[in-house]
């Protein structure tokens, strides 16, 4: 979870997006819904929670520890690989288990091509600190939502389609993925020597920058109203994918019905107190309208008060928090790469797709097909869009599994109220439903363009479920 969109999508989430004209396909449905009832003019592009996006973390965290009890209590019955993909197979059937494997399949997808593209801008950045420069086309999406400008306002490439690569995000990925099909094991012990150092990095921004803060920046607090404390939330929500990943590797936990609901409440709990205390400091530190699709923000915030009168010592914590940086967004690459795998060898395991894609690699006893063609579907759209599109789908596409989720857990509690929990949600129905309707309202606060994507990625879907994995499904011969 740390490391990617407190890193990443954060300057986005306070600073929206700008836009000439009124487009309605670019509007979140939340603002289609005010305008519809106030008969008001649409805004240009998407409102920024600005210094806000405090409350955003709060009610999202609230959001993900909801949701994060009804996989708690569906991961203690069901230790299977697969996350949402298993509950929904366990309580709603094959069709609804294919919407929802094909829906974390964009999810992790879409994690870590925005994680990525973060990962390419620091990497700019580091290089910057010791005065190389590559040239703009290799280390930039060919799809700019909102254009690009250097920090001086320099405007270097306008909004739209230009030529251009990302080529250190598509390398990261394609690394990482040798990492995986090499196995876990070996994975993880690289994993959990990152999170030491980003977590080090996040202290040490944090301790530096309260010497550097200016109070007038947090003047207006909510400079778009609740509009832009739904929107921030909508994309700083990025920040929390993650927690449910733990439940992708269920079948490697020693004791899983008590392991998994531990490990998921307490990695919200931690990560809120860190992100909060990211989030209160950067607003502090610039404008919040400086990040405008801004990979790098945090970093960058750095970079420009070191070259201010006084801010030389921020120069070496800038670079301290690149290192961190870096080292975090590897570590939930390789999270979001394993989990986005192991959902592919569920889905091939239980018939829905093609049986190699859970082949198991003779030496190695990892799905390597799956593993590579994952590698290979992130790599790839990550040298061509900027953060701002992917971190769209892939906010909707989680929160629509979230969703699923929620509902598996009251449909199941139906069906099979004697089976043994090691975990259960508290308040009975209370909880999953609240999970629901907030996740909906997050959901909301997307682009109506977002939703006509994610509907079309469904729908390819639903083709291939009706015309390949129905016929070939373990439940084929029974039907």
């Amino acid at each position: 979870m740390i490391g990617s969109g407190i890193f990443t999508v954060i300057g986005t989430a306070i600073s929206g997006s700008q836009s000439s004209v009124s487009e309605w396909s670019e509007a979140p449905i939340s603002d289609l819904v005010m305008h519809a009832i106030q008969h008001t003019a649409l805004s240009g592009g998407r409102p920024g929670a600005g210094p806000a996006i405090s409350i955003s973390l709060v009610l999202v965290a609230i959001v993900c520890a909801l949701t994060g009890l009804c996989y708690a209590e569906l991961a203690s019955m069901i230790p299977i690989a697969g996350s949402a993909y298993t509950y929904a197979y366990a309580t709603m059937g094959e069709l609804v288990a294919w919407i929802i494997g094909w829906d974390l399949i964009l999810e992790y997808a879409g994690s870590n091509m925005t994680v990525s593209v973060g990962f390419a801008a620091h990497v700019v950045d580091f290089l910057d600190w010791f005065g190389l420069h590559p040239s703009p086309e290799w280390i930039t999406p060919a799809y700019l939502s909102d254009g690009m400008t250097d920090l001086q306002g320099k405007v270097l490439y306008n909004p739209g389609w230009h030529f251009g690569f990302n080529i250190p995000a598509f390398l990261i990925v394609l690394l990482l993925t040798v990492l995986l099909v090499r196995g876990i094991q070996e994975s993880a012990k690289a994993n959990n020597a990152m999170v030491g150092i980003k977590i080090a990095a996040i202290v040490v921004f944090v301790v530096a920058a309260l010497g550097y803060i200016h109070p007038g920046n947090w003047h207006p607090y909510l400079p778009n109203g609740f509009s832009g404390v739904l929107t921030g939330g909508s994309i700083i929500f990025f920040t929390y994918i993650g927690f449910d990943s733990v439940s992708t590797a269920a079948e490697e936990c020693k004791r899983p019905q008590r392991d998994l609901p531990i490990g998921i409440i307490a990695t919200l709990i931690v990560c809120t107190v860190l992100y909060l205390s990211v989030a209160v400091c950067l607003t502090g530190l610039v404008p919040w309208r400086s990040m405008i699709d801004d990979a790098a923000p945090v970093v960058n915030a750095l970079k420009k008060l070191s070259l201010l009168p006084g801010g030389h010592p921020l120069h070496w914590v800038r670079l301290i928090v690149l290192v961190g940086a870096l080292m975090g967004m590897i570590s939930s690459l390789l999270v979001y790469q394993l989990g986005q795998s192991r959902v592919w060898y569920s889905m091939s395991r239980d018939g829905l797709l093609p049986r190699i894609f859970s082949k198991i690699h003779p030496v190695f006893r990892t799905p390597t097909f799956s593993t590579w063609v994952a590698g290979f579907l992130v790599a790839i759209p990550s040298g061509l869009f900027d953060i701002e599109l992917l971190a769209n789908l892939s906010n909707i596409g989680t929160l629509f599994a979230f969703v699923l989720v929620s509902i598996g857990v009251l449909v199941l509690r139906y069906r099979e109220p004697e089976r043994h929990r090691g975990f259960r949600v508290p308040g009975g129905p209370v909880i999953p439903v609240l999970s629901v309707i907030f996740c909906v309202l997050l959901m909301c606060g997307l682009p109506v363009i977002t939703w006509f994507r994610f509907f079309l990625w469904l729908a390819v879907g639903l083709v291939i479920y009706f015309f390949y994995s129905r016929h070939r499904s373990e439940f084929a011969k029974a039907r």
